[in-house]
C-alpha cells in the first residue's frame, strides 16, 4: 500500500503505574528524521521509541512527544534506617536500667526519633518502561499508518490520472510525428516547384531530404521509453511504500524524454502537446514528494 509521509496518530496506556501519552506526527523530508520529545528522568526510553518509529517509518520528518502522569502512581516507598533505629533502642534500654526507669518505647514514639523513617521516590524498572513504552508507541505507530494509508491512496489515484493523461499526450506525438514529415515534403516539394519548375525536380532527391529529416526529429525512441516509463511507474505503485524516492528517480527520465521530444518537434501542435506533457510529469513530481 502506498502511504503518505504525512500523517498524525497517537495512544494512552499505563506502564508501571504511570499514565502514558504517545502522540507523534510528520511531514515530508528526503530522509528519516526522528525527535522525540521525553521528560528529562525518562530520557533512557528515548533510543528504544526511536527504534519503534524506523520499524515503520523510512523517510520523514517525525516529531513524537511522550506526556507522563504520575500523579497516580505508587511510586514512593518508606525506609527504616534500621541501624539507626537499633542505636537509639539500646541507647532507651541503657537509660532505663541505669536510672531504673520506665521504658515506655512503642512503634509510634521510636519512629518520630529523627532519620529512623524516610520517605523514598521508588526506583522504576528501566527496562520494563522502556519496553512499556515502545508498546504504547506501536499502537500509535499503528493509528499513525491508517491514516497515512488513506492519504497514500488519494495521492495513489491522483498519480494514476496524471500518468493516463502522460499517455494520451504520448499517442497524440505518435499520431503528429509522420505528420510532419509528410508536410516537410510537401514544402519542399512546394519550393522546388518554384524555383525549378516541374520538369526539373528530382523526386529521389526530395525523398532523401524528407527520409533525413524524418531521422532528424524521429521521437520514436523517446516515446516508447515513455511508454516504458509509464508501465513501470504503474507497477511501482502496486507494489506499496516505500516507492517516494525510487519514482522521484524515474521521473527524472520522464523529463529527459520530454525534453529530447521537445528539442527534435518541428511542429507547433506537438510543442504544444510537450509542454502539457511536461506539465503533468512536474505535478506527478510534486505528488511524490508527499509519497513515503
Amino acid at each position: 500500500m502506498i502511504k503518505s509521509m504525512t500523517g498524525y496518530g497517537s495512544a494512552k496506556g499505563t506502564v508501571e503505574g504511570i499514565e502514558v501519552s504517545v502522540e507523534l506526527k510528520s511531514v515530508n523530508n528526503k530522509f528519516l528524521d526522528t525527535s522525540i520529545r521525553l521528560p528529562r528522568s525518562f530520557l533512557f526510553a528515548e533510543e528504544t521509541i526511536k527504534q519503534a518509529v524506523s520499524s515503520h517509518i523510512s523517510r520523514g520528518k517525525v516529531d513524537v512527544f511522550v506526556t507522563i502522569d504520575s500523579s497516580m502512581a505508587d511510586d514512593m516507598v518508606v525506609r527504616v534506617n534500621e541501624p539507626l533505629l537499633k542505636g537509639y533502642l539500646d541507647a532507651l534500654n541503657s537509660i532505663a536500667d541505669k536510672y531504673g526507669l520506665a521504658n515506655d518505647a512503642s512503634v509510634m514514639n521510636v519512629s518520630r526519633l529523627p532519620d529512623v523513617l524516610s520517605v523514598e521516590k521508588k526506583e522504576l524498572d528501566a527496562d520494563a518502561v522502556a519496553e512499556g513504552m515502545r508498546a504504547i508507541a506501536e499502537q500509535a505507530l499503528c493509528d499513525f499508518d491508517r491514516m497515512r494509508i488513506v492519504e497514500g491512496e488519494k495521492l495513489k489515484a491522483d498519480v494514476l490520472s496524471k500518468l493516463e493523461n502522460i499517455e494520451n499526450y504520448v499517442s497524440v506525438i505518435e499520431k503528429n510525428s509522420p505528420v510532419t514529415v509528410e508536410q516537410y515534403r510537401e514544402r519542399l516539394l512546394g519550393k522546388l516547384n518554384e524555383v525549378l519548375g516541374s520538369s526539373g525536380i528530382d523526386e529521389s532527391r526530395i525523398l532523401t531530404e524528407a527520409a533525413i529529416f524524418a531521422d532528424k526529429i524521429a521521437v520514436d525512441e523517446e516515446t516508447v521509453r515513455l511508454r516504458s516509463h509509464i508501465s513501470q511507474l504503474r507497477q511501482m505503485l502496486e507494489t506499496g511504500s516505500p516507492i517516494g524516492r525510487k519514482i522521484d528517480f524515474l521521473l527524472q527520465e520522464f523529463n529527459r524524454e520530454a525534453n529530447t521530444t521537445g528539442s527534435k518537434c518541428q511542429n507547433s501542435d506537438i510543442a504544444h502537446t510537450v509542454v502539457d506533457l511536461k506539465s503533468e510529469i512536474e505535478k506527478i513530481r510534486e505528488q511524490i514528494q508527499n509519497i513515503e
